[in-house]
């Protein structure tokens, strides 16, 4: 059990006095010091967190109006820019980088009470599916400390499930908040492309990135979403909320057509992870959901467009950090080119310098047409085959990821094994749908996610959908 209240409640009794603000941040920093080694928390942002604290409790006591998350602490991922701490991304080359405006989710949630205590660990730059990435510390799984948490939200997940905070924020890029809800056994939740603004989040792949929740409920998740959701017109790719709150989440399962997706059920699936999915599909069949077997024939070929249009968007956003502006830079470089070269050679790890080189390699004159042309064509053919699913179903369920948590170091030596970590969840962002991984059950001590998907902008019916999943497995 959760040491925290839901966050609907804690912004309840911090309202009507029976809760103090400033003994929530106490309560989660003391938590982040205590289990310190797990590495799920580049910094905290004590001095600031408190002083919020201190101003929510004196306007309840003025009897001030107060927003729905008063007094809630949450956790940042480290590429969102927030006040009070360094944004590093995870990387050396960003070290010192201190935030000269906060990210519009940060802003969002911050007019509506909401306290940002710390900065989670990361992939560096979100590249990765393990956090082992990260250029300070890898985060070990809060079940199991031999084991990774997933990445790259997985100092988040670890973070939530370790009762730091009652939610923590991720980015999904290509299943960076689905696949470490799934290792560690929360609730992640990832967006239609374009409901959350990114502006103010480190830019990883730009046509793909999303910002989401991560959480113990989905209840939990909807609120922080229904905070967050909506226009804003520092980012020109977002898109209309629904005007219904996120937050009523009433509707029943009977009668919803449930695609499962059939090529996420195939062989590379962990046996124990498939029998729990079976059982977790049946569970929504008992309930009355209309379950049938469903095939997108190009979803085998999702992985390898991701990893031609993924690095090529990288290699662009990367561009930027190259030790002129902001962030490290080198000293002993005598001249320009030197000191690019330098900066860039010590700042960035070597996940990010492959990514920079595939990019560069499948967007070079010669190239292009035979790789990045080719893999937007396929992009195309799969938001075609979604489309078409989606006028027959309002659901489609599988697995999160293939396996359960791996042994820490086990695929860090092999990029391609890292890789296949994302071979269920890229597929959304690639076509935009709104995803979300809901924990289905345990093979021995290591959580299990359910994925469920739903048509773009169906991010209403898809909360309400995993709410009644969730109470038929809890």
């Amino acid at each position: 059990m959760s040491q925290w209240l839901p966050l609907a409640e804690i912004a309840e009794k911090v309202q009507s006095g029976q809760l103090k603000a400033v003994d929530l941040v106490e309560q989660a920093l003391k938590t982040i010091a205590d289990k310190s080694e797990y590495d799920a928390i580049i910094s905290t942002l004590e001095e600031r967190a408190r002083a919020r604290a201190k101003e929510i409790d004196e306007a309840v006591q003025n009897g001030g109006s107060l927003g729905v998350l008063s007094g809630v602490p949450f956790i940042a991922k480290d590429n969102f820019l927030v006040f009070g701490a360094e944004t590093t991304a995870a990387s050396n080359i960003l070290k010192g980088f201190n935030a000269p405006y906060q990210a519009t989710a940060i802003e969002r949630l911050e007019a509506q009470g909401a306290i940002c205590v710390a900065k989670a660990n990361l992939d560096a730059f979100a590249h990765g599916a393990s956090t082992e990435n990260s250029d300070f510390m890898v985060t070990k799984n809060p079940h199991d400390t031999t084991r990774v948490p997933g990445g790259s939200s997985g100092g988040s997940a670890a973070a939530v499930i370790l009762d730091m905070a009652p939610f923590a924020l991720g980015t999904d890029t290509g299943g960076s908040i689905r696949q470490p809800a799934s290792f560690c056994g929360a609730v992640g939740y990832k967006p239609s492309y374009g409901l959350v603004s990114r502006s103010g989040v480190i830019a990883m792949a730009s046509s793909t990135d999303v910002i989401g929740p991560l959480a113990r409920t989905v209840e939990d998740a909807a609120l922080v979403l229904d905070v967050m959701a909506g226009i804003d017109p520092l980012d020109s790719t977002t898109i209309e909320r629904d005007s219904a709150r996120y937050t009523d989440l009433s509707g029943i399962v009977q009668g919803k057509k449930v695609g499962v997706i059939k090529e996420y059920m195939d062989e590379g699936l962990q046996s124990e992870v498939k029998a729990t999915i079976e059982v977790a599909i049946q569970r929504l069949k008992d309930a009355g959901a209309v379950i049938e077997e469903v095939s997108l024939p190009s979803l085998p070929l999702a992985l390898a467009v991701y990893y031609i249009i993924c690095p090529a968007e990288v290699s662009s956003n990367l561009s930027r950090y190259d030790g002129q502006r902001f962030g490290f830079s080198a000293t002993d470089a005598k001249n320009l080119d030197e000191s690019y070269m330098q900066s860039r050679a010590i700042g960035f790890g070597k996940e990010a310098k492959r990514r920079i080189m595939i990019g560069t390699y499948v967007l070079s004159s010669g190239f292009y047409d035979a790789y990045y042309r080719k893999a937007q064509l396929v992009r195309t053919k799969l938001i075609n085959e979604f489309v078409e699913a989606f006028k027959k179903y309002e659901f489609l369920v599988g697995p999160v990821a293939p396996t359960t948590a791996f042994k820490i170091g086990k695929n860090s030596g092999d990029p391609l094994q890292m890789y296949l970590s994302d071979v269920m969840t890229v597929a959304a962002n690639l076509t935009g749908v709104p995803s979300v991984s809901i924990p289905a059950g345990t093979v021995g001590d290591l959580p299990v996610g359910l994925q469920i998907m739903a048509a773009v902008r169906k991010d209403h019916a898809l909360l309400t959908m995993a709410k009644k999943t969730e109470e038929l497995l809890s």
